[in-house]
């Protein structure tokens, strides 16, 4: 009966240790389950990460190229606006200044006016200046001057 027992205890120790396996390898099937679905899990949040990328990576050239729209719309509206700024303000720069701009020409005008009186006047009188200036150089009138001593 020993034998018997033996043998019992083999076979309840044999099947014990196969249930023991068994479970195991379900346990480690669990594990890989688990494993497999987590790697599946990380993959979707991988691909996930790259169509976000991609998604910010349109926003930003959108972005950018509404940017490079408004600058050259706005470019073309200063063009636009700058030269009627410009007659604005020399408009309101004449009529501010009124004839201070013209200061200097009518002082340039009312010089060449003066100067060219004096060459008539000039021309008039050179003949008569230079009779008296002549008569006044050849009327010799001898006299004695009055500082000067006769002998005594």
């Amino acid at each position: 009966m020993a034998v018997a027992k033996k043998n019992h205890f083999i076979k309840k120790t044999g099947v014990e240790r196969a249930s023991q396996l068994i479970e195991a390898a379900l346990w480690h099937l669990e594990v890989a389950a688990t494993v497999a679905s987590q790697l599946q899990g990380i993959q979707q949040l991988l691909q996930a990460e790259k169509q976000v990328a991609e998604k910010v990576s349109e926003v930003h050239k959108q972005k950018n190229q509404r940017l490079k729209q408004a600058k050259a719309a706005a470019q073309a509206q200063t063009e636009q606006y700058h030269p009627q700024r410009e007659k604005d303000f020399e408009a309101k720069e004449a009529a501010a200044l009124g004839s201070h701009g013209n200061c200097s020409t009518e002082v340039e005008k009312d010089t060449q006016d003066k100067v060219t009186i004096l060459q008539i006047y000039f021309r008039q009188n050179t003949y008569e200046v230079l009779d008296n200036v002549l008569a006044f150089i050849c009327d010799i009138q001898r006299e004695i001057h009055e500082n000067h001593r006769i002998n005594g």
